[in-house]
């Protein structure tokens, strides 16, 4: 732990990073932590955008907290999993504690504040035990999930994954393509435009043929994390066990499982994704789930990734055309590397 601060050393280094809602969270945070105002804080710690990590010493020791600032939508979603939809599926212990939250005054933004799980992401250690685990989760996740009674709530409040995602975002980025055009769009971008056109009208072509095997081999809707990166995996290990937590829920919705099973594959050497499938295909099978056939998990697997593909040329387009945001084509050149680079997931 750094050096300690003082609660108002603390409020002016948040706010000078423009945040909002600082009075509001450090109130929350004082009846939270009890005296570890009078302990010392730590200089917060920025681990990404809208989210740092907090430290002290009160009365019973160091501790630390993450905080977590939201829009409310997405903030509520995560309240949820932790609070009902993950104790309903019998999972609540493994996602971070939600310890309080804070709405900022003006109701724009919402601070929520967790417990710290630490260091151990999947990211930093991908050994296959760990892995193995991550998978075991993830395949008892999706039995739960399965047609389950809160799947209706799920989708309203979250997203839904199915051929509908697919639809959308592809559409969207068709018409957000569509606009970028005028003397004043740079020609680097005007034929980025187009090469990216001729990827997205096929994708919509094909449409029927996707919805087709997700219909046949897509099996039950079911709960699903939206956003299973390695980061957003937590491994503690003692002994021969392991507790596996899963963080940022922000995707949470309802889909095939092969939206999140695509996701954390992708996350893998393709070397390495046989024997993860096989683990994950035992599991499921073992609850009275038929996981479909290579070639049409490749088809699956393909959809929801074009989907996203689709989804960050929509967003990016969105911000051309109502910001003129330098780092559009930045941003599209990559995309389009990305469908160049594209190769099925599993070999069949």
């Amino acid at each position: 732990m750094g050096p300690a601060v003082s609660i108002d050393q603390l409020r002016s280094a948040l706010e000078e990073r423009e945040e909002p809602g600082v009075a509001e969270l450090l109130d929350v945070l004082g009846t939270v932590m009890g005296d570890a105002g009078a302990a010392g804080w730590s200089e917060p710690i920025q681990l990404k955008r809208r989210v740092y990590r907090l430290r002290f010493n009160g009365g019973h020791g160091a501790r630390s907290v993450i905080l977590k600032r939201s829009e409310p939508a997405v903030a509520q979603r995560n309240r949820w999993v932790a609070e009902r939809w993950l104790p309903a599926l019998g999972l609540g212990d493994h996602c971070a504690t939600l310890l309080a939250s804070a709405s900022e005054r003006e109701g724009q933004w919402l601070w929520q504040i967790y417990e710290d799980l630490g260091e151990d992401t999947l990211e930093r250690q991908h050994d296959q035990p760990r892995v193995a685990a991550t998978t075991d989760l993830i395949a008892e996740l999706h039995v739960r999930g399965a047609g389950h009674a809160l799947l209706p709530e799920v989708r309203s409040y979250g997203r839904d994954f199915g051929i509908s995602f697919f639809t959308a975002n592809v559409g969207d980025a068709i018409r957000g393509l569509d606009r970028i055009d005028g003397e004043r769009t740079p020609q680097e971008l005007r034929s980025l435009r187009a090469r990216l056109l001729r990827r997205m009208y096929p994708l919509l072509a094909d449409m029927p043929r996707r919805a087709e095997v997700l219909n046949e081999a897509g099996g039950p809707d079911t709960l699903l994390h939206g956003d299973l990166w390695r980061d957003n995996v937590f491994v503690t290990r003692w002994s021969e066990a392991a507790r596996v937590q899963l963080i940022d829920w922000d995707h949470v919705g309802v889909g095939p499982l092969t939206y999140d099973l695509s996701t954390f594959l992708l996350r893998f050497p393709s070397a390495e994704r046989r024997w993860i499938l096989d683990r994950y295909r035992e599991k499921v099978s073992g609850a009275g789930l038929r996981l479909p056939t290579e070639r049409e998990l490749n088809v699956l697997f393909e959809t929801a990734e074009y989907a996203r593909f689709a989804n960050r040329v929509s967003w990016a387009a969105m911000a051309w055309l109502h910001e003129g945001a330098e780092w559009v084509p930045i941003e599209l050149a990559e995309i389009e590397r990305w469908f160049d680079d594209w190769r099925p997931t599993l070999a069949e």
